[in-house]
């Protein structure tokens, strides 16, 4: 990458965190139903064309990490280490989001969320779309082109350990809770995985 691409790329990225973090400002002082594109636009001084180049809805405005927490459930699994399983990788990662997304500063976010019916429905399809992406790197990691129903059934499991463990009154501790029942699955899996594999002939 060329120091004028990266310049470029840089520019871009920090629009882009500038044009949220100006929506979500307002978002949390005046409700998300009380503000339009354009005002995120007049506010952040953009074109509400440039709005849209970063955001491809208003809803994806406050969940502008989407993609980011995608990459990285996919990268945990496969991106990590030998000697780390991706049921502990997947745990660690969960920890981190968990920590990053909890406290009060993120309950006034969740609050925002939850009081708005477009930001519920997009939510649920935004981890919809994570756990499809999880699978596929599970299916992989186990030398499968397409993700089998015990891949995406453990995608599922993961993704719902994360709302599950922020609304705990100890997030980390229900993280653990929550993934040791996702390890006992894992290695069901494997199992039947294992017995899957056809013997030779004797």
């Amino acid at each position: 990458m060329s120091e004028q691409t990266s310049r470029r790329e840089r520019k871009k990225a920090a629009t882009r965190q500038a044009i949220a973090n100006t929506a979500l400002t307002m978002f949390l002082e005046r409700g998300y139903d009380a503000v339009g594109i354009r005002e995120v636009a007049q506010a952040a001084d953009v074109a509400v064309t440039t709005v849209f180049a970063h955001f491809p809805s208003k809803e994806a405005l406050v969940f502008d990490r989407d993609q980011g927490l995608q990459d990285r459930l996919v990268d945990a699994v496969t991106g990590r280490g030998r000697r780390w399983s991706a049921a502990q990788a997947l745990r660690d990662e969960l920890h981190v989001m968990v920590h990053e997304f909890t406290g009060e500063q993120s309950a006034v976010f969740w609050r925002l969320v939850d009081g708005s019916p477009e930001l519920r429905e997009y939510e649920s399809r935004m981890w919809q779309r994570h756990a499809d992406a999880l699978a596929l790197a599970i299916a992989a990691d186990r030398g499968r082109a397409e993700p089998a129903t015990t891949d995406k059934a453990l995608a599922r499991y993961v993704l719902g350990v994360f709302p599950l463990a922020r609304e705990a009154p100890d997030p980390a501790t229900a993280v653990d809770e929550i993934m040791d029942l996702v390890d006992a699955a894992w290695a069901a899996a494997r199992q039947n995985r294992a017995a899957e594999v056809p013997k030779p002939a004797p």
